[in-house]
């Protein structure tokens, strides 16, 4: 019988908060150590949460999708995120850094295999982390899909989304001169290194605002000022991955390993009015993996607090809880 109880509010979908039984800061190389957190119960099954951006950081909230009489909830901060040091640092700072510090962690803790539930940026890590070690993934939850692609990244910062948001695209495009706007990405990768500290902060609010200002269904296209130490390091990070296309071997890296990971199950929860990671990606994603059922949540939008995707993400969770299967630490 399913928990979720039809009320309005995300909340009502999440379990009640639970404050972690571990924490540490794990030193993996490079002069990097990263905050990694458990929750939940201890000789649960192991979920390992890999949060979005790149550049944004775990929370407390993320914790409430799972049982935590059911699973071992494992959360951390990746590169120069959150409470990992140093802050805000783009050096020695890549996808396969995140993929080894993820496989750190895991022999770190002694898990054997885990399941892997990631939205977003954490979808695109989730996908590569599983083709580089399919035999440590034992399913995936995924939210929101983005596979590091050109097509989307032109989509986001090359006017696709500003079809539908022309004014939101207007205040984005606004502080770049016009004939540096044909690369977007280039333009502010420019300005949020430019050694300028005030420059940094004042085009990584920006660019920070172009993304939170689409991420719900029921958006205005205004989105709150954040705080600027915290946008500049969100958006110098996002910048310095999609500037260098993820690191990624070819563009379709993701789709084109895909038999990689033919065998394993997964679920992906799709708001079907996206702007930020447009629902054909996932809906591509699910037609070449045959373990995979796609969920796509009639009005929703990116962010994982939406209302549907939130109910739908607990409901899978709690179906997996049920459906019972080896427990997988190590």
């Amino acid at each position: 019988m399913d928990r979720i109880s039809g009320q309005k509010s995300a909340v009502q979908y999440l379990y009640p908060p639970i404050e972690p039984f571990d924490q540490r800061m794990l030193d993996v190389g490079d002069g990097h150590s990263i905050y990694v957190e458990q929750s939940g119960n201890p000789d649960g099954r192991p979920v390992v949460v890999l949060h979005g951006g790149p550049g944004g950081g775990c929370s407390p909230a993320m914790r409430r999708y799972f049982d935590p009489e059911v699973y071992r909830v494992i959360l951390f901060d990746q590169r120069g995120c959150g409470r990992s040091k140093p802050y805000a640092s783009v050096t020695d700072n890549t996808t396969w850094h995140l993929v080894r510090d993820i496989e750190m962690i895991r022999a770190a803790l002694g898990i054997d295999a885990w399941v892997v539930f990631g939205g977003s940026w954490g979808a695109t890590l989730s996908l590569i982390y599983a083709q580089t070690h399919p035999e440590r993934a034992q399913h995936l939850v995924l939210r929101g899909v983005f596979t590091m692609t050109q097509a989307e990244l032109d989509w986001f910062y090359g006017g696709g989304a500003g079809q539908f948001w022309p004014d939101t695209w207007d205040r984005f495009c606004a502080p770049i001169p016009e004939d540096e706007r044909g690369d977007m990405i280039a333009a502010y990768h420019k300005r949020l290194f430019s050694g300028d500290r005030a420059e940094e902060v004042k085009f990584g609010k920006t660019w920070a605002a172009w993304e939170n200002a689409l991420a719900t269904v029921n958006s205005t296209g205004y989105s709150g000022e954040g705080a600027g130490e915290y946008a500049r390091a969100f958006s110098r990070l996002e910048n310095h991955y999609f500037t260098h296309a993820g690191w990624l071997e070819e563009d379709g890296h993701i789709m084109n390993r895909m038999s990689r990971i033919s065998h394993i199950p997964a679920h992906i929860v799709q708001g079907r009015y996206d702007m930020i990671c447009p629902p054909v990606t996932a809906y591509r994603l699910a037609e070449v993996w045959p373990g995979a059922e796609l969920r796509m949540v009639p009005v929703a939008g990116h962010a994982l607090s939406e209302v549907g995707i939130s109910a739908e993400l607990v409901r899978i969770m709690d179906r997996m809880a049920l459906s019972g299967g080896p427990k997988v630490a190590g």
